[in-house]
Protein backbone atom coordinates (compact mmCIF):
# COMPACT_ATOMS: atom_id res chain seq x y z
CA UNK A 1 0.00 0.00 0.00
CA UNK A 2 2.83 2.41 0.75
CA UNK A 3 4.28 2.06 -2.46
CA UNK A 4 0.98 2.65 -4.15
CA UNK A 5 0.23 6.10 -2.37
CA UNK A 6 4.26 6.73 -2.68
CA UNK A 7 4.13 6.37 -6.88
CA UNK A 8 0.70 8.02 -7.03
CA UNK A 9 2.52 10.73 -5.33
CA UNK A 10 5.59 10.63 -7.53
CA UNK A 11 2.57 10.72 -10.89
CA UNK A 12 1.30 13.81 -9.11
CA UNK A 13 4.55 15.52 -8.41
CA UNK A 14 5.34 14.55 -12.58
CA UNK A 15 2.23 16.21 -13.58
CA UNK A 16 2.71 19.28 -11.88
CA UNK A 17 6.18 19.66 -12.98
CA UNK A 18 4.65 18.82 -16.77
CA UNK A 19 2.00 21.64 -15.97
CA UNK A 20 4.30 24.27 -14.72
CA UNK A 21 7.02 23.23 -17.77
CA UNK A 22 4.36 24.07 -20.13
CA UNK A 23 3.35 27.03 -18.87
CA UNK A 24 7.22 28.64 -18.78
CA UNK A 25 7.75 26.94 -22.28
CA UNK A 26 4.76 29.20 -23.64
CA UNK A 27 5.85 32.54 -21.73
CA UNK A 28 6.62 34.46 -25.41
CA UNK A 29 3.22 32.50 -26.97
CA UNK A 30 0.81 35.00 -27.99
CA UNK A 31 -2.51 34.67 -26.45
CA UNK A 32 -1.71 31.70 -24.33
CA UNK A 33 -3.53 30.70 -20.54
CA UNK A 34 -1.42 29.18 -17.99
CA UNK A 35 -2.69 26.26 -16.33
CA UNK A 36 -2.87 24.80 -13.15
CA UNK A 37 -2.65 21.29 -12.07
CA UNK A 38 -5.14 20.29 -9.56
CA UNK A 39 -4.99 17.42 -7.45
CA UNK A 40 -7.75 15.37 -4.87
CA UNK A 41 -6.94 12.82 -2.48
CA UNK A 42 -7.89 9.05 -2.92
CA UNK A 43 -10.33 7.34 -0.36
CA UNK A 44 -11.52 4.28 0.07
CA UNK A 45 -12.80 1.87 2.78
CA UNK A 46 -15.22 -0.99 3.14
CA UNK A 47 -18.58 -1.39 5.34
CA UNK A 48 -16.30 -3.55 7.65
CA UNK A 49 -12.85 -1.78 8.21
CA UNK A 50 -13.01 1.33 10.83
CA UNK A 51 -12.87 4.57 9.13
CA UNK A 52 -11.55 5.99 12.36
CA UNK A 53 -7.64 4.50 11.55
CA UNK A 54 -8.19 4.21 7.45
CA UNK A 55 -5.38 6.72 5.98
CA UNK A 56 -6.34 6.66 2.19
CA UNK A 57 -4.93 6.03 -0.79
CA UNK A 58 -2.38 8.32 -2.67
CA UNK A 59 -3.64 11.19 -4.66
CA UNK A 60 -5.08 11.48 -8.19
CA UNK A 61 -5.02 14.82 -11.07
CA UNK A 62 -8.65 16.37 -10.99
CA UNK A 63 -8.14 18.39 -13.97
CA UNK A 64 -5.69 20.59 -15.21
CA UNK A 65 -7.62 23.95 -15.22
CA UNK A 66 -6.83 26.76 -17.50
CA UNK A 67 -6.44 30.12 -16.11
CA UNK A 68 -8.24 32.95 -18.24
CA UNK A 69 -7.11 35.54 -16.52
CA UNK A 70 -5.96 38.46 -19.22
CA UNK A 71 -1.90 38.34 -19.98
CA UNK A 72 -0.39 42.19 -20.70
CA UNK A 73 -0.22 43.78 -23.74
CA UNK A 74 2.73 44.04 -26.11
CA UNK A 75 2.29 47.02 -29.04
CA UNK A 76 3.20 47.14 -32.69
CA UNK A 77 3.06 49.19 -35.65
CA UNK A 78 0.81 46.34 -37.45
CA UNK A 79 -3.17 47.25 -37.39
CA UNK A 80 -4.25 43.76 -38.07
CA UNK A 81 -2.27 42.89 -34.53
CA UNK A 82 -5.36 42.96 -32.09
CA UNK A 83 -6.39 42.41 -28.66
CA UNK A 84 -9.30 41.77 -26.64
CA UNK A 85 -9.50 44.14 -23.81
CA UNK A 86 -12.23 42.24 -21.69
CA UNK A 87 -14.31 39.54 -22.24
CA UNK A 88 -14.79 37.73 -25.19
CA UNK A 89 -12.53 35.46 -28.19
CA UNK A 90 -11.82 35.68 -32.10
CA UNK A 91 -13.24 33.18 -33.97
CA UNK A 92 -11.33 31.63 -37.06
CA UNK A 93 -12.24 28.86 -39.34
CA UNK A 94 -10.03 26.45 -41.68
CA UNK A 95 -12.27 26.74 -44.26
CA UNK A 96 -14.32 30.39 -45.20
CA UNK A 97 -16.61 28.92 -46.96
CA UNK A 98 -17.53 26.32 -43.74
CA UNK A 99 -17.92 28.69 -40.78
CA UNK A 100 -19.98 27.64 -38.74
CA UNK A 101 -16.45 24.65 -38.16
CA UNK A 102 -15.11 27.13 -36.08
CA UNK A 103 -12.29 27.76 -32.98
CA UNK A 104 -11.83 30.94 -30.65
CA UNK A 105 -8.49 31.88 -29.43
CA UNK A 106 -7.50 34.92 -27.88
CA UNK A 107 -4.08 35.44 -30.22
CA UNK A 108 -4.86 38.44 -32.08
CA UNK A 109 -2.07 38.43 -34.31
CA UNK A 110 -3.20 38.18 -37.93
CA UNK A 111 -2.19 39.26 -41.88
CA UNK A 112 -2.80 39.13 -45.05
CA UNK A 113 -2.66 36.00 -47.24
CA UNK A 114 -1.85 36.17 -51.10
CA UNK A 115 -5.60 36.99 -51.81
CA UNK A 116 -5.87 39.55 -48.88
CA UNK A 117 -7.49 37.75 -46.48
CA UNK A 118 -7.13 37.89 -43.12
CA UNK A 119 -5.61 34.75 -41.26
CA UNK A 120 -3.67 34.00 -38.48
CA UNK A 121 -0.16 32.11 -38.53
CA UNK A 122 -1.92 28.67 -39.18
CA UNK A 123 -3.68 29.97 -42.06
CA UNK A 124 -6.95 29.88 -40.64
CA UNK A 125 -9.42 32.58 -41.04
CA UNK A 126 -10.83 35.32 -39.13
CA UNK A 127 -14.46 35.75 -38.73
CA UNK A 128 -16.67 39.01 -39.16
CA UNK A 129 -20.05 40.41 -40.14
CA UNK A 130 -20.66 42.80 -42.77
CA UNK A 131 -21.66 45.81 -42.29
CA UNK A 132 -23.71 48.46 -44.35
CA UNK A 133 -21.11 51.82 -44.96
CA UNK A 134 -23.25 54.47 -44.38
CA UNK A 135 -25.08 53.55 -40.74
CA UNK A 136 -21.74 51.02 -40.02
CA UNK A 137 -24.70 48.75 -38.56
CA UNK A 138 -24.16 45.16 -38.27
CA UNK A 139 -27.12 43.61 -40.35
CA UNK A 140 -26.82 39.93 -39.84
CA UNK A 141 -24.65 38.16 -37.31
CA UNK A 142 -23.61 35.10 -39.77
CA UNK A 143 -20.35 34.93 -39.18
CA UNK A 144 -17.95 35.39 -42.91
CA UNK A 145 -14.62 35.63 -43.53
CA UNK A 146 -12.84 38.99 -43.67
CA UNK A 147 -11.00 40.55 -46.91
CA UNK A 148 -9.05 43.44 -47.49
CA UNK A 149 -9.18 44.21 -51.25
CA UNK A 150 -6.18 46.11 -52.19
CA UNK A 151 -8.35 47.86 -55.09
CA UNK A 152 -11.48 49.76 -55.13
CA UNK A 153 -14.06 49.36 -58.05
CA UNK A 154 -13.74 50.67 -61.44
CA UNK A 155 -13.74 53.93 -62.27
CA UNK A 156 -16.84 55.82 -62.04
CA UNK A 157 -17.45 59.29 -64.02
CA UNK A 158 -18.78 62.37 -62.36
CA UNK A 159 -22.39 63.18 -63.48
CA UNK A 160 -22.93 65.37 -59.97
CA UNK A 161 -21.53 68.19 -58.35
CA UNK A 162 -22.35 69.96 -55.14
CA UNK A 163 -21.37 73.83 -54.07
CA UNK A 164 -21.27 74.98 -50.83
CA UNK A 165 -19.49 78.70 -50.67
CA UNK A 166 -20.33 82.34 -49.48
CA UNK A 167 -20.35 85.07 -51.97
CA UNK A 168 -18.51 88.53 -50.39
CA UNK A 169 -21.19 91.07 -50.18
CA UNK A 170 -18.94 93.73 -50.64
CA UNK A 171 -17.57 92.37 -53.86
CA UNK A 172 -16.52 95.08 -56.39
CA UNK A 173 -19.45 94.93 -59.17
CA UNK A 174 -17.80 93.54 -62.90
CA UNK A 175 -19.38 92.96 -66.09
CA UNK A 176 -20.45 89.53 -66.42
CA UNK A 177 -20.40 89.51 -70.09
CA UNK A 178 -16.73 90.57 -70.35
CA UNK A 179 -16.35 87.41 -68.52
CA UNK A 180 -12.66 85.79 -69.82
CA UNK A 181 -10.78 83.20 -67.77
CA UNK A 182 -7.63 84.00 -68.71
CA UNK A 183 -7.86 88.01 -67.07
CA UNK A 184 -8.39 87.74 -63.32
CA UNK A 185 -9.95 90.89 -63.68
CA UNK A 186 -13.33 89.81 -65.36
CA UNK A 187 -14.35 87.86 -62.79
CA UNK A 188 -14.36 87.99 -58.45
CA UNK A 189 -13.39 84.34 -57.61
CA UNK A 190 -12.31 81.23 -58.56
CA UNK A 191 -12.00 77.94 -57.25
CA UNK A 192 -11.42 74.28 -58.64
CA UNK A 193 -12.04 70.92 -57.95
CA UNK A 194 -11.33 67.29 -59.57
CA UNK A 195 -13.59 65.39 -61.77
CA UNK A 196 -13.31 61.77 -63.48
CA UNK A 197 -14.57 60.62 -66.70
CA UNK A 198 -15.87 57.17 -67.45
CA UNK A 199 -12.06 55.62 -67.23
CA UNK A 200 -10.97 57.25 -64.45
CA UNK A 201 -9.51 60.02 -66.21
CA UNK A 202 -9.03 62.91 -64.02
CA UNK A 203 -10.19 66.92 -64.81
CA UNK A 204 -9.77 70.06 -63.13
CA UNK A 205 -13.25 71.60 -63.15
CA UNK A 206 -12.91 75.25 -62.32
CA UNK A 207 -16.00 77.60 -60.90
CA UNK A 208 -15.86 81.65 -61.97
CA UNK A 209 -17.45 84.28 -59.68
CA UNK A 210 -18.61 87.23 -61.14
CA UNK A 211 -20.70 89.89 -59.26
CA UNK A 212 -23.04 91.29 -61.34
CA UNK A 213 -22.55 95.10 -62.17
CA UNK A 214 -26.34 95.86 -62.76
CA UNK A 215 -28.70 93.81 -60.31
CA UNK A 216 -28.18 94.09 -56.52
CA UNK A 217 -27.00 90.28 -54.80
CA UNK A 218 -26.89 89.16 -58.35
CA UNK A 219 -23.88 86.70 -59.56
CA UNK A 220 -22.78 85.02 -62.49
CA UNK A 221 -21.28 81.56 -62.21
CA UNK A 222 -19.10 80.53 -65.29
CA UNK A 223 -17.27 76.90 -65.76
CA UNK A 224 -14.51 75.22 -67.59
CA UNK A 225 -12.67 72.16 -67.28
CA UNK A 226 -8.63 71.57 -68.50
CA UNK A 227 -7.69 68.88 -70.02
CA UNK A 228 -4.36 67.96 -70.93
CA UNK A 229 -4.05 70.34 -74.35
CA UNK A 230 -5.37 73.32 -72.03
CA UNK A 231 -8.67 75.01 -70.66
CA UNK A 232 -11.89 74.80 -72.04
CA UNK A 233 -15.32 76.22 -71.43
CA UNK A 234 -17.93 73.70 -69.78
CA UNK A 235 -20.82 75.62 -71.14
CA UNK A 236 -24.48 75.34 -69.69
CA UNK A 237 -27.41 74.11 -71.69
CA UNK A 238 -29.63 76.35 -70.58
CA UNK A 239 -27.91 79.24 -68.77
CA UNK A 240 -28.31 83.46 -67.99
CA UNK A 241 -25.11 84.64 -69.05
CA UNK A 242 -23.04 84.49 -71.92
CA UNK A 243 -19.66 86.22 -72.03
CA UNK A 244 -18.34 87.93 -75.53
CA UNK A 245 -16.09 85.09 -75.19
CA UNK A 246 -18.37 82.43 -75.77
CA UNK A 247 -19.03 81.05 -72.54
CA UNK A 248 -22.49 80.38 -71.18
CA UNK A 249 -22.99 80.94 -67.35
CA UNK A 250 -26.06 80.78 -64.49
CA UNK A 251 -26.81 83.18 -62.04
CA UNK A 252 -27.17 82.86 -58.07
CA UNK A 253 -29.20 85.53 -56.59
CA UNK A 254 -29.67 85.91 -52.90
CA UNK A 255 -31.91 88.01 -50.73
CA UNK A 256 -31.35 90.79 -48.66
CA UNK A 257 -30.32 88.92 -45.92
CA UNK A 258 -27.65 87.21 -47.93
CA UNK A 259 -29.97 83.88 -47.81
CA UNK A 260 -30.52 82.14 -51.19
CA UNK A 261 -33.17 83.82 -53.97
CA UNK A 262 -32.76 81.43 -56.60
CA UNK A 263 -30.40 79.79 -58.92
CA UNK A 264 -30.39 79.98 -62.47
CA UNK A 265 -34.00 81.34 -62.22
CA UNK A 266 -34.89 77.78 -60.96
CA UNK A 267 -33.99 76.06 -63.71
CA UNK A 268 -31.61 73.36 -62.95
CA UNK A 269 -27.99 73.45 -64.56
CA UNK A 270 -26.83 70.96 -66.84
CA UNK A 271 -23.69 71.39 -68.49
CA UNK A 272 -23.00 70.45 -72.39
CA UNK A 273 -21.20 67.10 -73.18
CA UNK A 274 -17.26 66.50 -72.32
CA UNK A 275 -16.60 65.01 -75.82
CA UNK A 276 -16.41 66.77 -79.61
CA UNK A 277 -20.37 67.91 -79.32
CA UNK A 278 -19.70 70.13 -76.56
CA UNK A 279 -16.62 71.37 -74.60
CA UNK A 280 -14.07 69.78 -77.27
CA UNK A 281 -12.72 67.76 -74.29
CA UNK A 282 -9.79 65.13 -75.12
CA UNK A 283 -11.53 62.28 -73.84
CA UNK A 284 -9.37 59.16 -74.86
CA UNK A 285 -11.74 56.93 -75.42
CA UNK A 286 -14.04 57.41 -72.70
CA UNK A 287 -17.84 58.47 -72.82
CA UNK A 288 -17.83 61.43 -74.82
CA UNK A 289 -21.74 62.33 -73.60
CA UNK A 290 -20.57 62.57 -69.98
CA UNK A 291 -22.02 65.83 -69.02
CA UNK A 292 -22.30 67.43 -65.49
CA UNK A 293 -25.53 68.12 -63.18
CA UNK A 294 -24.55 70.85 -60.91
CA UNK A 295 -26.31 72.03 -57.39
CA UNK A 296 -26.04 74.55 -55.09
CA UNK A 297 -26.12 73.32 -51.18
CA UNK A 298 -27.24 76.65 -49.24
CA UNK A 299 -24.89 79.25 -50.71
CA UNK A 300 -25.07 82.86 -48.91
CA UNK A 301 -23.73 85.94 -49.09
CA UNK A 302 -22.74 87.61 -46.21
CA UNK A 303 -20.18 90.25 -45.57
CA UNK A 304 -17.24 88.48 -44.98
CA UNK A 305 -14.69 86.94 -47.05
CA UNK A 306 -14.75 84.06 -50.17
CA UNK A 307 -15.71 80.85 -48.31
CA UNK A 308 -15.88 77.50 -50.10
CA UNK A 309 -17.74 75.21 -47.88
CA UNK A 310 -18.07 72.47 -50.25
CA UNK A 311 -17.14 71.31 -53.96
CA UNK A 312 -17.64 67.80 -54.12
CA UNK A 313 -18.17 65.25 -56.82
CA UNK A 314 -18.96 61.73 -57.51
CA UNK A 315 -16.76 60.38 -59.44
CA UNK A 316 -14.05 58.62 -58.49
CA UNK A 317 -10.79 56.71 -60.38
CA UNK A 318 -9.48 53.69 -59.27
CA UNK A 319 -8.40 53.13 -56.12
CA UNK A 320 -5.47 51.33 -54.52
CA UNK A 321 -5.62 50.31 -50.35
CA UNK A 322 -3.14 52.97 -48.82
CA UNK A 323 -4.25 52.14 -44.68
CA UNK A 324 -6.21 50.04 -42.90
CA UNK A 325 -7.63 51.23 -39.70
CA UNK A 326 -9.75 48.97 -37.00
CA UNK A 327 -11.58 51.06 -34.30
CA UNK A 328 -12.86 49.53 -30.57
CA UNK A 329 -15.52 47.90 -31.72
CA UNK A 330 -13.83 45.89 -34.86
CA UNK A 331 -14.85 47.90 -37.35
CA UNK A 332 -12.32 47.27 -40.25
CA UNK A 333 -12.01 50.70 -42.70
CA UNK A 334 -9.79 50.50 -45.81
CA UNK A 335 -8.63 53.89 -46.99
CA UNK A 336 -8.06 53.58 -50.62
CA UNK A 337 -5.81 56.60 -52.78
CA UNK A 338 -9.11 57.90 -54.62
CA UNK A 339 -10.36 59.03 -51.50
CA UNK A 340 -12.53 56.45 -50.47
CA UNK A 341 -12.83 55.04 -47.48
CA UNK A 342 -14.78 51.67 -46.89
CA UNK A 343 -16.68 49.64 -43.95
CA UNK A 344 -15.44 46.27 -44.55
CA UNK A 345 -16.69 44.35 -41.72
CA UNK A 346 -16.23 44.08 -37.80
CA UNK A 347 -14.97 41.69 -36.21
CA UNK A 348 -17.25 38.71 -35.03
CA UNK A 349 -16.51 38.24 -31.03
CA UNK A 350 -17.60 35.25 -29.14
CA UNK A 351 -18.05 33.89 -25.36
CA UNK A 352 -19.17 31.33 -23.99
CA UNK A 353 -21.13 30.89 -20.48
CA UNK A 354 -18.47 28.48 -18.73
CA UNK A 355 -14.54 28.99 -20.33
CA UNK A 356 -13.33 26.52 -17.74
CA UNK A 357 -15.83 24.24 -20.18
CA UNK A 358 -14.12 24.66 -23.36
CA UNK A 359 -11.86 21.94 -25.21
CA UNK A 360 -8.04 22.96 -25.72
CA UNK A 361 -7.31 22.59 -29.22
CA UNK A 362 -3.65 23.80 -29.80
CA UNK A 363 -2.33 26.91 -30.98
CA UNK A 364 -3.59 28.75 -28.08
CA UNK A 365 -7.39 27.83 -29.28
CA UNK A 366 -10.42 26.15 -27.91
CA UNK A 367 -13.41 24.42 -28.56
CA UNK A 368 -17.15 25.20 -27.94
CA UNK A 369 -18.25 21.99 -25.96
CA UNK A 370 -21.47 20.86 -23.94
CA UNK A 371 -19.41 22.03 -20.74
CA UNK A 372 -18.69 25.52 -22.00
CA UNK A 373 -22.07 25.70 -23.24
CA UNK A 374 -23.05 27.60 -26.40
CA UNK A 375 -21.29 29.81 -28.26
CA UNK A 376 -23.28 33.73 -27.91
CA UNK A 377 -21.82 35.65 -30.82
CA UNK A 378 -22.02 39.66 -30.86
CA UNK A 379 -19.35 42.83 -31.69
CA UNK A 380 -16.82 44.61 -29.70
CA UNK A 381 -18.09 47.07 -26.52
CA UNK A 382 -21.85 45.47 -26.93
CA UNK A 383 -23.13 43.76 -23.77
CA UNK A 384 -20.31 41.82 -21.84
CA UNK A 385 -18.19 41.95 -24.79
CA UNK A 386 -14.40 43.90 -24.77
CA UNK A 387 -13.47 46.26 -26.89
CA UNK A 388 -10.80 46.01 -29.73
CA UNK A 389 -7.32 47.16 -29.62
CA UNK A 390 -5.47 47.80 -33.02
CA UNK A 391 -1.69 47.21 -32.79
CA UNK A 392 -1.83 45.39 -29.81
CA UNK A 393 -1.30 41.81 -29.11
CA UNK A 394 -2.42 40.13 -25.88
CA UNK A 395 1.02 37.95 -24.90
CA UNK A 396 0.63 34.78 -22.47
CA UNK A 397 -0.51 35.29 -18.29
CA UNK A 398 2.26 33.37 -17.29
CA UNK A 399 3.66 35.20 -14.30
CA UNK A 400 7.49 33.44 -14.38
CA UNK A 401 8.19 34.11 -10.92
CA UNK A 402 5.42 31.83 -9.59
CA UNK A 403 5.92 29.36 -12.05
CA UNK A 404 9.76 29.13 -10.78
CA UNK A 405 8.29 29.01 -7.19
CA UNK A 406 5.76 26.46 -8.79
CA UNK A 407 8.88 24.09 -10.27
CA UNK A 408 10.53 24.29 -6.85
CA UNK A 409 7.79 22.74 -5.23
CA UNK A 410 6.50 20.27 -7.82
CA UNK A 411 10.89 19.29 -7.45
CA UNK A 412 10.38 18.74 -3.47
CA UNK A 413 7.30 16.89 -3.76
CA UNK A 414 8.89 14.83 -6.20
CA UNK A 415 11.80 14.06 -3.61
CA UNK A 416 10.07 13.71 -1.32
CA UNK A 417 7.49 11.24 -2.59
CA UNK A 418 11.28 9.16 -3.84
CA UNK A 419 12.13 9.02 -0.46
CA UNK A 420 9.10 7.53 1.12
CA UNK A 421 8.88 4.64 -2.13
CA UNK A 422 12.65 4.33 -1.16
CA UNK A 423 11.66 3.88 2.31
CA UNK A 424 8.64 1.78 1.36
CA UNK A 425 11.42 -0.46 -0.24
CA UNK A 426 13.80 -0.77 2.05
CA UNK A 427 11.13 -2.07 4.70
CA UNK A 428 10.05 -4.26 2.22
CA UNK A 429 13.78 -6.10 1.70
CA UNK A 430 14.14 -6.18 5.64
CA UNK A 431 11.03 -8.52 5.96
CA UNK A 432 12.00 -10.34 3.18
CA UNK A 433 15.54 -10.98 5.13
CA UNK A 434 13.56 -11.98 8.31
CA UNK A 435 14.88 -15.77 9.01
Amino acid sequence: MALNIALSGLAAAQKDMNTTSNNIANANTFGFKESRSEFGDVYSASIFSNAKTTTGSGVQTAIVAQQFHEGSSIYTNNPLDLRISGNGYFAVANDKLVTNDNLLTRNGAFHLDKNNNIVNSEGQFLLGYKVDNDTLQVGSFEPNSLNVPDQFGQPRASDNVEIGLNLPAGAAKKDPTLFNPEDPDTYNKATSSTIFDSLGQPYKLTSYYVKDNLIPNKWAVYYSATDPSGEKPLNLTTGEFTSTKGHVGHSVEFNTDGSINTVNGGVPITTVEFGSNGSGMEMNGADESQSLIIKFDTPTQYASPFEMRKFTENGATTGYLSKVDIDPKGTIMAMYSNGENIALGRLAMVRVSNQQGMSQAGNTQWKVTQQSGNAMWGEAMQGAFGKIKSGTIEQSNIDMTQELVDLITAQRNFQANSRSLEVGNQMQQTILQIR
